[in-house]
């Protein structure tokens, strides 16, 4: 099929994810299965989204000049901007995280079950380590390193306390909340599709 819903070259499991999917320099972005995309959120070149992925309502990935991967069950939240830096500085997000609305992931690494909070910006070269939480609003200036286990907050952010169990309780329960309500929009999607 060669249309506006399924222009050449576009892969097949493209069309079934949602939301606005667009090469760059011709790389497609790559999804895994149930990624679900919200119809008016954005993906762009060279992307790749791990399976039980979410994507929602108004958000960018931008995979222009440099390589953003995301892992399985991570979801990227309303209105959040995951970009790279030129060159320098791809974008990685391991699995099982939860980004919150109106984030800033640019040209840094976030390791698996990571809390991104609310309206936080996590910059260029700056590590994100595994159990670990940014708070909402917080800024993790370039290079900064965010411990195994550290919570931090403010702007610039510092450690501020160490991650408790329910905090941790809280990450892996989101992950699994977010991948759910995602294969309920999916599927809805695919129902929705199906009576036209």
């Amino acid at each position: 099929m060669n249309d506006a819903s399924n222009p050449a070259g576009r892969p097949a499991r493209l069309a079934d994810a949602g939301g606005l999917i667009l090469p760059y320099k011709g790389k497609w972005p790559t999804l895994g299965r149930d990624v679900f995309i919200a119809p008016n959120a954005t993906v762009i070149g060279d992307v790749e989204i791990g399976e039980r992925s979410s994507v929602w309502f108004n958000a960018l990935i931008r995979g222009d000049d440099h390589w953003i991967k995301i892992g399985r069950r991570t979801n990227i939240q309303d209105a959040v901007v995951v970009h790279i830096s030129k060159g320098t500085a791809p974008t990685t997000i391991g699995s099982d995280i939860t980004i919150g609305h109106g984030a800033i992931v640019h040209g840094c690494v976030l390791e698996d079950k990571c809390l991104i909070g609310i309206g936080a910006i996590v910059l260029d070269g700056a590590v994100v380590e595994t159990g670990s939480v940014v708070a909402a609003g917080a800024v993790v200036a370039p290079g900064k390193r965010v411990g195994r286990g550290e919570l931090w907050a403010g702007c610039p952010a510092k450690m501020v306390r160490e991650v408790r169990p329910q905090d941790l309780q809280y990450i892996d329960e989101d992950a699994v909340l977010y991948a759910e309500l995602a294969s309920d929009y999916l599927r809805m999607r695919r129902d929705a599709v199906k009576g036209l």
